[in-house]
């Protein structure tokens, strides 16, 4: 599998699952000697443009704790970059893959169900029908 995955994006929203998906991106990233983009987004209104950022105390305060689980769950074992961005998150996501130039993406499911599927919708559905790359999908852990 040497050199398969050598970009892998890993979005999180800083839930359990999340940070499964990230531990399951680290020894993806380990096994292909690849590197890890840790990504977070910062939810905006539909009508707000996606290149200003509406929010930069919260920015800044995400990009801080992505730091800091990055380098938790990360550091020096693989390299690894976070990034900050704001937009619809799976939108953002899948425009995030392709400047990159990623090469699969590791994120968590939210195991929604029924009418909650059918309001919210799911980021991770979004990704995995919109992603010119492949989606490998954590789902949550029943405990």
């Amino acid at each position: 599998m040497s050199n398969l995955f050598n970009k892998i994006l890993c979005p999180i929203d800083f839930d359990r699952n999340s940070i499964a998906a990230l531990d399951f991106a680290l020894r993806l990233a380990q096994e292909c000697g690849g590197m890890i983009y840790v990504l977070g987004v910062i939810p905006t209104p539909a009508a707000q443009p996606a290149t200003t950022d509406p929010f930069p105390v919260l920015s800044e305060g995400l990009k801080t704790e992505l730091e800091t689980i990055a380098r938790k769950h990360l550091e020096g074992k693989v390299p690894f970059e976070p990034l900050v961005r704001t937009g619809d998150p799976a939108q953002t996501i899948l425009d995030v893959a392709v400047e990159l130039g990623v090469d699969v993406i590791v994120m968590a499911t939210h195991g929604y169900k029924g009418v909650q599927r059918l309001l919210l919708g799911t980021v991770a559905e979004r990704v995995v029908r919109g992603a010119e790359q492949p989606v490998i999908t954590i789902r949550p852990r029943l405990e």
